[in-house]
């Protein structure tokens, strides 16, 4: 269905009651954006928008709007220039983005403004963060676009510009993995060990799924390498290997191998254990990142929310590889896609394989 399409549907449905008519349409957003589906997004914000008092209207179209454009048309063109590697035209648009949002969306006394993707962030944050203040939604992705314009400045060689930037993406969403992931790449390119180590560290306490985590040990495996401390990266590469697949790790393997003269083999688990707790990092997903998952799975299964609570039974399983989880997966999603991210084979050779279930893991 196309945009006129959905936008004259939802519009067929509207009466003189403003206030039912703006809880209907943030209904369908809400369902839009489960689906993926941008034209129904952008159709019932349309009607929303029209259904408003004139000057409450004009007031959001002021903080919403730059130059006429919305906010996330301009992170579309900034996107756009990115993909044609015109990064000095991108970065032009993408400051002006950073300071609109920074002006008309900072934080006050008693109330912040978060950029919390879905319900699962929702629930970490609260869990982790336990704020006080107010939450306001953002109505865009901020920390996205934030982490996007630090992404540029590293680009055109501001590395160190970058890093506060970050610091504000983050704000918005403090269990987002994506600006944290930036600002190791950032500590990478300034040869800093220990802010590198550091912001793993806080990245792993959040991360939720096998990608990630498996991520974060090979960014320490690069900077160790980079130290020459070669035994001890080797380590934290057979950790990333064992929670997920990434060819780029046996590759680094090699690197490792040809830097020493001599032949590298994957670590054991005991020698991984031993070795993360000198460097004060977990091995595995943080505990608080399951519960989170599961108590929000058992919560919509009672509530027969069956969408939330297969995302959140998917991300308990991706974390645990609970076979009693799986089974409850494929019993209510029985072509839920399949991954096959390795455990350690007794520390000799590569790593073998293990069945998980994720569809979404995280960049």
């Amino acid at each position: 269905m196309s945009y006129d399409e959905k936008y004259s549907q939802l519009k067929s449905r509207m009466t003189e009651d403003k206030a039912a008519n703006e809880a209907m349409l943030r209904q369908e957003v809400a369902k839009f954006i489960r689906e993926n589906d941008r034209e129904g997004v952008d159709a019932a914000g349309a009607l929303i928008m029209e259904n408003m008092p004139d000057d409450k209207r004009e007031e959001i179209l002021r903080i919403t709007h730059i130059d006429g454009v919305r906010l996330d048309k301009m992170y579309e063109n900034i996107d756009k220039l990115i993909s044609e590697k015109n990064f000095n035209e991108a970065k032009v648009l993408a400051e002006k983005l950073y300071k609109k949002i920074t002006v008309e969306f900072k934080e006050g006394e008693k109330a912040k403004f978060v950029s919390l993707r879905n319900p699962f962030e929702d629930n970490l944050y609260q869990e982790l963060f336990k704020p006080e203040k107010t939450l306001n939604r953002t109505p865009y992705d901020f920390c996205q676009y934030i982490t996007t314009y630090a992404y540029i400045l590293v680009e055109t060689g501001d590395p160190l510009d970058a890093i506060p930037v970050l610091q504000m993406a983050e704000s918005f969403n403090p269990v987002d993995v994506g600006p944290k992931f930036e600002l190791a790449e950032v500590y990478k390119l300034l040869h800093n060990k220990s802010k590198l180590i550091e912001v793993t560290r806080e990245t792993i306490k959040i991360a939720s799924s096998p990608v990630a985590i498996a991520r974060c040990y090979a960014n320490v495996g690069y900077i160790l390498t980079e130290f020459t401390d070669y035994e001890d990266a080797v380590v934290f590469y057979t950790a990333s290997a064992m929670m997920a697949p990434n060819p780029a790790i046996p590759r680094e393997m090699q690197h490792l191998a040809d830097l020493k003269g001599s032949p590298v083999r994957y670590a054991g688990r005991e020698k991984i254990a031993e070795v993360l707790k000198k460097y004060d990092i977990n091995f595995g997903p943080d505990p608080q990142v399951i519960g989170v998952a599961a108590k929000m799975a058992s919560y919509y299964l009672a509530e027969k929310d069956m969408y939330n609570a297969l995302q959140a039974m998917k991300i308990t399983y991706n974390l645990t590889l609970d076979e009693n989880i799986k089974k409850m997966i494929l019993k209510y999603d029985p072509k839920a896609t399949m991954l096959v991210p390795p455990s350690a084979q007794n520390g000799e050779g590569a790593p073998n394989i293990t069945q998980t279930v994720n569809e979404e893991p995280e960049e």
